[in-house]
């Protein structure tokens, strides 16, 4: 397994426990059906300008397997991809798309099963008309994603690790898990109420 594969066992809260809000897609960037599997892999970007979706439709051919597709765009007006597009991006291998706009085809996605993680549907698809590179950074939820970046999705939302990051945060994000996992709901909660009875008293408080 390599160390992008076992970001599969890693939650995205643990990721965000250890990263910080900047690295955390907002809250519009959800799986648009359910449970979804969590899913980790590489960023593949995509830039794609409003109301256009030619670039993502050249992506499924260029994504190599196990890729995660990100996709730029800011427009809630078009659809970028379909079941069809979704089909052969499975069919392809790739791991999912996390799109900063709308799907369409909901239905046939959600049968395929096929994870993604955007802000929505519509039933209208964009236009074919603007080449753009492939591969180069984009922005997706508010965060700067680069080629390459480990992408980590789940029904929680969408976490990214930078690349020249990945062994530091999967080792401690690991050390964290073992760590909770030793841990009963006991101890837990003891340490959570001294914890806070000592930040309220440090605040005033004596109820």
């Amino acid at each position: 397994m390599t160390d992008v594969d076992a970001f599969t066992d890693i939650p995205t809260t643990t990721l965000a426990d250890l990263l910080g809000r900047g690295q955390v897609m907002d809250i519009g960037i959800r799986p648009l059906w359910g449970p979804v599997p969590r899913v980790a892999g590489p960023a593949f970007t995509v830039d794609c300008p409003p109301g256009d979706n030619l670039m993502l439709h050249a992506a499924i051919h260029r994504a190599g397997p196990g890729s995660v597709v990100v996709v730029e765009s800011g427009d809630l007006d078009y659809a970028l991809a379909g079941g069809n597009v979704c089909a052969v991006a499975q069919r392809r291998g790739i791991a999912a798309f996390v799109a900063d706009g709308l799907i369409r085809d909901l239905g046939e996605v959600r049968d395929l099963r096929f994870p993604v993680f955007a802000r929505g549907v519509i039933p209208i698809p964009g236009t074919k008309s603007a080449a753009r590179p492939l591969n180069e950074r984009v922005r997706c939820g508010g965060v700067a994603v680069d080629a390459g970046d480990t992408v980590v999705a789940d029904e929680e939302g969408v976490v990214v690790v930078p690349a020249a990051r990945r062994a530091e945060v999967l080792a401690a994000a690991r050390a964290k898990l073992a760590k909770e996992a030793d841990e009963t709901l006991d101890a837990w909660e003891s340490a959570h109420r001294t914890r806070i009875d000592r930040i309220v008293a440090d605040q005033g408080f004596d109820g």
